[in-house]
């Protein structure tokens, strides 16, 4: 890794969060930036750990899944982290098929209302 190192406003304008969320990230310890006086910085472990986050909460992670996760690597090291991944890619994969379809199911009660109605304003 490299010796980069980003300020707060850098960190949060390169992963598109607001000041809230990286304050919230750094509370609840999901992010340990370094800090000279009232300035944060992020090195090159916590530029990972935030794209490690921010793909996991585009895959609809909770935050604490992803905490605990992140936990058993400083742990156990990267094969218990891979492992315990897998574990937890499988679980979402079978939440997000579950929403899928009842998306898919609202989506198509929707398209029938929305044609009846069409068909009774042109009928």
């Amino acid at each position: 890794m490299t010796d980069t190192r980003l300020s707060f406003k850098e960190m949060c304008a390169k992963f598109d969060v607001t000041p809230r969320t990286l304050r919230y990230y750094e509370y609840i310890e999901l992010l340990q930036p370094e800090r000279q006086g009232r300035a944060r910085y992020y090195g090159p472990r916590e530029i990972a750990r935030m794209t490690l986050i921010m793909r996991g909460r585009r895959f609809g992670f909770q935050l604490e899944d992803i905490r605990q996760w992140l936990l058993i690597y400083e742990k156990e090291g990267t094969e218990a982290q891979m492992r315990e991944w897998i574990k937890l890619a499988d679980r979402q994969m079978s939440e997000l098929e579950d929403q899928r379809r009842q998306l898919d199911a609202a989506m198509d009660e929707l398209k029938a209302l929305r044609d009846e109605t069409a068909a009774s304003l042109s009928g």
